[in-house]
């Protein structure tokens, strides 16, 4: 599956931005888990969100907890990720990646080739 994630932007800390993250031609979420994932430079890859498409679940790390939603629209086809009240650490390339659950691909070592090519986030202070 290709996606694609956009949305990303300069922000100034403490402000909002959402991204979004669509599939190829026809296809859908259901029956999957959604992620969005960052990389900054020099730091490890992490895992921001994650979404449990059927049952709603979502599950963010303490780093974003309260300030990013992970959401999804049916009709559109598309997988959100709010992001609010930016920090500085919040800067780098977002995206997305699908699998089957959500507490695989939020495991540290979890890699993927179902994800798209990412949208940079940049917070300045």
């Amino acid at each position: 599956v290709q996606l694609q994630a956009s949305g990303g932007g300069l922000v100034e800390a403490g402000g909002s931005l959402s991204l979004s993250c669509i599939g190829s031609s026809g296809f859908t979420f259901e029956a999957l888990a959604v992620s969005w994932f960052r990389q900054a430079p020099g730091k490890e890859r992490e895992a921001v969100a994650c979404l449990s498409v059927d049952d709603g679940h979502t599950y963010y790390p303490d780093s974003v907890k309260g300030r990013f939603t992970i959401s999804h629209d049916i009709a559109e086809k598309t997988v959100y990720l709010q992001m609010n009240s930016l920090k500085l650490e919040d800067t780098g390339n977002y995206y997305c990646a699908v699998d089957y659950f959500c507490r695989t691909m939020m495991k540290p070592n979890y890699t993927t080739d179902n994800r798209g090519k990412g949208t940079q986030v940049t917070v300045s202070s």
